[in-house]
């Protein structure tokens, strides 16, 4: 795998990773809360370097996990057995 593919395996993780993770610890406001001008699913803290800090682990996590699947253990999609009887 070649430094251009890694970088962007690794980019499709953290996107992925990212939308799985921004919603955990996320409290919208309570009416009396509600400031004029935003709507009620707004978040009141979003901490977005803190999630950003967060999806940046797991996905180094799950990076390196892909990277020595593929490339140390040799795993690939062929090694997947087929799941239609017959082909």
């Amino acid at each position: 795998m070649g430094i251009i593919s890694a970088i962007a395996v690794f980019f499709v993780i953290w996107w992925t990773v990212l939308f799985v993770v921004l919603p955990f610890g996320m409290r919208v406001p309570e009416n009396e809360e509600l400031r004029l001008g935003t709507q009620e699913g707004t978040p009141t803290n979003p901490r977005i370097g803190r999630m950003a800090l967060i999806t940046t682990l797991i996905s180094i996590i799950v990076f390196v996990t892909y990277y020595v699947m593929t490339q140390v253990v040799g795993f690939g999609l062929d090694d997947i057995p087929s799941i239609i009887p017959g082909t």
